[in-house]
């Protein structure tokens, strides 16, 4: 009794205690998972430029509810990726002096579908009116913020207009290069020559050692810098059906095929209930017993199940097809009947004119004038049918011009009333003329197809609630075993599979074969979990995942087992030269090829564009030594592509001197015309970008 007084007495104290320790523990949670910890209100920096994680967040945010279908981890990357453009641009644009007025927004804006077309914008010839524009915001204030956004943006596209001719005015091409284009395709050298390729030497005798790929990735530093990554290796227990749920799926769909004793409780009897085939009501039989609601669509036989197609389409009437397997679903099918020409496939060519619901005309015209057009081009068609093509490829006012009218197959009521009317009510091969709200269609019916009803038990097999919870269990004790015990060894005895491991950086969504896995490349990355760590993770229509983090990857040179596929053939092939070239005596061609048990070949009107040797490829690098050393000269051992060469040219052709090389300029202008892209990728691999958006629990 004094101890239960004692605790009376100083029950407050405890309870302040008690609140004080959860409450210290919940913030240190808060601050390990990053809630409260950031050490600055950026999202990250682009040469000292902050990028405020409030307007971040907002950002992403608004793109998430854009309807574009983007998973948030792409939201993220895709509002990082235009943040890091603009502030690369921004700067570029104060250091170059780029200034917009009223006039260049105003031409943004008129460039911008959702207010250059806007009809609350259009005067009477349909052209955006400024005053119109201005108006209309005076008069809704409440849509100041919009505009305003909506201006921000418009001034940055001009800028970058203005930046971007910039650019691309200064990529001009010399009348010295277009010189140079000229000589490098029309001047032509023969030679004779004397190859030994790299394969002549196996590679098992060339050995690569880690260091040499290292000091090569040393000396290419740029080509071989990786980021910062984690190395991931995961088993997965996959939730499955076992083959007892299997078998009960099966048993249960087999027995609705004969009729059935069921006891009625309000007669207190046995009734005989009748099979699917013997159904009074198909449609409440298969809604009762199916996993898949009873569809009465017809169906072609095009969109049945490949495997049983050809069963399906020719079952009669009444008559059961199945048990058969269609995909996850274990289904048995019966036969409604069959349609004729249910679906139907067709060529248009649509003639429009002003006032229809066409968004793209090609040429403005009044009704009686398209009408007068239609009937001229259904006079060609019916003359000549196998001209429709051609003459909706020219003429129509429809998308499916590009594929010369054909609309492909539709079914009754896919089309406005007018064409579906004339579509299915019209053999195949007819060709007439029909008015819509979109202009006058001239129709050609190229196809018609029968189609079933089918009425189709289906359920799906899937794992019990038993099967799911065993291999939760296995799930849960592997991952006990695995933080104690060797992976691979554990997962093994255990009778799982080790996946490859994954590498991920900070912020990557996927995760090998297991797709967008956000919440593991999160964990991996977070401050307490290290090399060796193991955590299992609940991955909805999967299973349960334990990923262990293999290896922690610093920012720095590639690894040498990521180089090597790349790196060791060029160092093999180096050092395969250094053999060959040794072998490489004599001063003249026969003597090389005695040397090296090669034979003297042939090369004719070769030219720097076009060098490829027979049997060799291309070898610039070969054909230009061949130019350059002159006739009759036996040139040193030469590293192509493929081997080590040595020529002797026989015959140098000049090209004559033309009077301009404008043409060849402008194939060189071509070539660079496409360099402008590259202006971002370059700002960026000279900018000192720092990512924050990991300590953010992005």
């Amino acid at each position: 009794m004094a101890v239960l007084s004692k605790i009376r007495q100083r029950s407050l104290l405890l309870i302040l205690v008690i609140g004080f320790c959860l409450f210290a523990f919940i913030i240190g949670d808060l601050f390990n998972k990053g809630n409260f910890n950031q050490s600055s209100k950026y999202v990250g920096s682009v040469n000292g430029t902050d990028i405020s994680f409030e307007d971040f967040r907002v950002k992403v945010s608004n793109l998430e509810k854009s309807g574009q279908q983007m998973t948030a981890a792409q939201a993220v990357n895709r509002v990082w990726d235009q943040e890091v453009s603009i502030a690369l641009l921004t700067a570029q644009f104060d250091k170059l002096g780029i200034r917009t007025g009223e006039k260049h927004i105003v031409e943004a804006f008129k460039s911008d579908q959702n207010i250059g077309k806007n009809p609350m914008f259009l005067n009477d010839a349909g052209v955006f009116d400024l005053n119109k524009f201005k108006e209309y915001f005076k008069s809704n204030p409440e849509q100041a913020q919009f505009i305003k956004d909506r201006e921000k943006d418009a001034e940055l596209n001009a800028k970058y207009q203005i930046y971007n001719t910039l650019v691309k005015a200064g990529m001009y091409t010399t009348t010295a290069e277009g010189k140079l284009k000229y000589e490098m395709e029309a001047n032509k050298v023969s030679f004779d020559y004397v190859a030994v390729l790299y394969s002549t030497i196996k590679d098992s005798d060339v050995k690569i050692a880690d260091q040499d790929i290292v000091d090569y990735m040393k000396k290419n530093e740029k080509r071989y810098k990786a980021d910062e990554n984690r190395e991931i290796e995961y088993v997965l227990v996959e939730d499955k059906p076992s083959v007892e749920d299997e078998t009960e799926v099966k048993s249960s769909v087999n027995a609705l095929l004969g009729s059935r004793v069921e006891y009625n409780k309000t007669t207190g009897k046995n009734d005989t209930l009748p099979g699917f085939k013997g159904a009074a009501n198909v449609a409440e039989f298969v809604n009762a017993n199916s996993d898949v609601p009873y569809d009465s669509t017809y169906v072609a036989k095009k969109d049945l199940p490949a495997d049983v197609a050809e069963a399906l389409f020719n079952l009669p009437t009444g008559e059961l097809y199945g048990p058969y397997m269609r995909g996850q679903y274990y289904a048995i099918s019966k036969s409604m009947g069959r349609k004729a020409g249910a679906n139907a496939k067709a060529s248009h060519i649509l003639i429009s004119y002003e006032g229809t619901q066409v968004p793209n005309k090609k040429e403005k015209r009044t009704k009686e004038e398209a009408k007068a057009k239609a009937e001229a081009l259904l006079a060609q068609v019916q003359a000549n049918p196998s001209s429709f093509l051609m003459l909706a490829l020219t003429n129509s006012d429809d998308s499916s011009a590009q594929q010369g009218g054909d609309l492909g197959y539709f079914s009754q009521g896919q089309m406005v009333k007018p064409f579906n009317d004339f579509v299915f009510n019209n053999p195949i091969g007819k060709i007439g003329l029909v008015e819509t709200d979109f202009g006058f269609h001239i129709i050609n019916i190229t196809d018609k197809q029968d189609a079933i009803r089918l009425a189709t038990i289906a359920r799906k097999i899937e794992p019990s609630e038993g099967t799911t919870d065993r291999l939760y269990t296995k799930a849960v004790k592997f991952e006990m075993d695995a933080n104690d015990k060797d992976f691979e060894k554990t997962a093994k005895a255990e009778g799982l599979t080790v996946n490859p491991s994954v590498k991920v950086k900070a912020m990557d969504e996927m995760v090998g074969a297991l797709g967008a896995q956000r919440q593991i490349v999160r964990w991996a990355y977070e401050k307490g979990t290290n090399a060796g760590d193991v955590k299992r993770f609940e991955v909805a229509n999967l299973g349960n995942v334990i990923a262990k983090l293999k290896k922690v990857n610093k920012e720095g040179l590639m690894s040498v087992e990521d180089a090597r596929p790349s790196v060791e053939p060029v160092l093999k092939n180096k050092k395969k030269a250094e053999k060959i070239k040794a072998k490489m005596a004599g001063s003249t061609l026969d003597a090389v090829a005695k040397a090296t048990g090669s034979t003297v070949q042939q090369a004719v009107d070769l030219t720097i564009d076009n060098g490829n040797l027979p049997g060799a490829g291309p070898e610039k690098k070969v054909v230009g030594t061949a130019f350059a050393i002159g006739v009759n000269k036996v040139s040193a051992p030469i590293e192509g592509n493929s081997g080590v060469y040595v020529v002797k040219p026989t015959a140098i052709t000049k090209a004559p001197v033309l009077k301009d090389y404008k043409d060849y300029s402008a194939k060189v202008k071509a070539q660079v015309a496409g360099y402008s892209g590259r202006v971002i990728p370059a700002l960026k691999s000279d900018a000192d970008i720092k990512d924050n958006r990991a300590d953010f629990n992005y």
